[in-house]
């Protein structure tokens, strides 16, 4: 088998003792013997380290003395790692035979493409897409993220329709391919952001250095979703809400920010008041102190990110993602006004 470049599996760990015990050894049986298996441990309390000293002696560990988010807590391992390509992988995510050489061989073919991902089903009900990434990830003008194979809640199964290697707007952090050359000349992850959407805003930024996001769906990954925060998390909630408002925030060109942010507070208003009457006032709450996060500091994301290029990348759907799922019932990628062509362009 031909050797692949220079490579490093790096798994973020907070308190996920439990998760490597049943899927690291899975990750070590299916990864090449010259690939680096790394785990970055985000000051756990639950004997993790004490655990992988016992069971993966020959497993490297990076040990950070508190949890730094994913954001904080990839930064600080991705410096320690020298490679030429990195592979951030959730350690709730079960791998199927041969995941690995697929998506670095797509990166190798394809010098502009900074980032991949492979095609991530969900572990429970494995002939589905999971929420995590599905088939590859799409934003629209408001800053809403959806997937080929998932659209908010929805999840199509998985029978093919997604197979083509094309271009995305961004690769899920869950499963992600990076060039390390590119990581680093992008800035890295946003701290600020802790976790959640910080991949999408670096997929952002790449683009507009000039790379290129693409999906792999050769390679086949299971996640099982949840491992960090429950999806019912307000606390979940609050970052996605937040965070997406600090990515256009620091995106969005000057003439399209204001217009796109004022109809963003709208349609949040409206997912507020429908958490309401679904009894989870938490996560109503949780929107208006997201809103509440981003006026006091988005003044500050914009000047920290003057001297950056901004663009509206070609991938960006024209359209509103809420109003076509919920006014229009399109629960599909496919029954999207979407020219998906242009993704494999």
């Amino acid at each position: 088998m031909k050797q692949l470049p220079r490579t490093a599996v790096i798994i973020l760990n907070w308190n996920g003792k439990d998760l490597l015990e049943r899927f690291l050894p899975g990750i070590i049986k299916h990864t090449p013997a010259n690939t680096k298996i790394i785990v970055a441990d985000n000051g756990s309390q639950d004997h993790s380290l004490e655990y992988l000293a016992d069971n993966f002696p020959l497993v490297r560990t990076i040990a950070l003395e508190k949890n730094y988010g994913f954001a904080g807590g990839y930064n600080r391992a991705l410096c320690q790692v020298d490679a030429d390509y990195y592979v951030l992988l959730n350690s709730d995510m079960k791998v199927s035979e041969k995941w690995l050489e697929p998506c670095i061989g797509l990166l190798e073919e394809h010098p502009d493409v900074a980032a991949c991902q492979p095609k991530i089903r969900a572990l429970r009900a494995p002939e589905y897409f999971e929420h995590a990434g599905a088939g590859g990830g799409f934003v629209d003008h408001f800053g809403y993220p959806f997937c080929r194979g998932r659209i908010f809640a929805s999840l199509e199964r998985d029978e093919g329709q997604y197979d083509d290697a094309g271009r995305i707007f961004w690769a899920t952090g869950a499963a992600l391919f990076l060039r390390a050359k590119a990581f680093y000349e992008a800035g890295g992850f946003d701290e600020s952001f802790f976790a959640h959407m910080e991949e999408v805003d670096l997929c952002w930024r790449l683009q507009n250095l000039g790379y290129h996001i693409m999906t792999c769906p050769r390679s086949v990954v299971y996640h099982l979703g949840g491992g960090s925060l429950p999806s019912s998390s307000s606390r979940k909630t609050y970052l996605n809400f937040r965070n997406s408002l600090w990515m256009l925030a620091k995106n969005l060109p000057c003439r399209h920010f204001y217009p796109r942010i004022i109809v963003r507070f709208f349609l949040d208003g409206i997912a507020a008041v429908k958490f309401l009457l679904q009894g989870q006032a938490k996560d109503a709450l949780a929107v208006g102190r997201a809103h509440m996060a981003f006026v006091w500091r988005f003044r500050k994301m914009r000047k920290s990110s003057r001297d950056l290029p901004k663009t509206l990348p070609g991938l960006l759907y024209k359209r509103s993602i809420v109003i076509d799922y919920f006014l229009f019932s399109r629960k599909y990628f496919s029954d999207l006004r979407f020219n998906a062509s242009r993704a494999n362009r």
